[in-house]
């Protein structure tokens, strides 16, 4: 009887997010840092904020063997572009993030006991840190970002940044209901 098996994906380990774990020996205690600079993939980010594609990324990662795989801990830094959630003003900050994640070795209980999305798995000795990357960084971005804590946003009545603007600023306001008699009301100027 033939056996239906998916073929399993292959990796690229030329690609800038694929790290080789040849090296690192199965076995807790065992552990490789990595500092690398990636370009972000394509779409990384929300409605007001995101990465650019090609920006810089800077992964400071800590490659440790486990009894079930490779914990992949650290830190991502991205630069992040945007516009202000009250003022619209454009944004350009730095994010770091935390990330943790296990890749499971093929042979390990994690592997069998757990269903294929779950937990991200080796292939051979490589793993793929884009889909942790990525996940790490739009979970991170703020989903309403503020060019500084206090904005104050935008006039009403205007548009113009409140923060720009005299402490004193307002604008007249009349009720819909009576401004057709504003024009009969008020006196013609009389200095024309």
């Amino acid at each position: 009887m033939s056996e239906n098996t998916t073929p399993k994906p292959r990796l690229d380990p030329r690609l800038p997010f694929i790290v080789s774990t040849k090296g690192i020996k199965r076995g807790p205690g065992e552990m490789r840092t990595l500092r690398r600079r990636v370009p972000a993939p394509t779409e990384l980010g929300l409605e007001m904020t995101h990465v650019a594609e090609g920006a810089q990324l800077d992964l400071d990662l800590r490659l440790e063997s486990v009894s079930e795989g490779i914990l992949v801990s650290g830190t991502v830094t991205a630069p992040i572009n945007g516009e202000c959630a009250r003022c619209l003003d454009p944004i350009d900050d730095v994010l770091t993030v935390d990330l943790q994640e296990l890749f499971a070795y093929a042979d390990s209980v994690t592997e069998d006991t757990t269903d294929e999305d779950e937990v991200h798995r080796l292939v051979g000795d490589l793993l793929d840190l884009e889909p942790v990357v990525r996940d790490a960084v739009v979970l991170g971005l703020p989903f309403s970002p503020l060019c500084q804590p206090d904005c104050s946003g935008l006039c009403p009545e205007c548009g113009q940044r409140l923060d720009d603007l005299p402490a004193d600023h307002s604008h007249e306001q009349i009720d819909a209901r009576w401004a057709g008699l504003v024009d009969r009301l008020d006196p013609p100027d009389s200095s024309t």
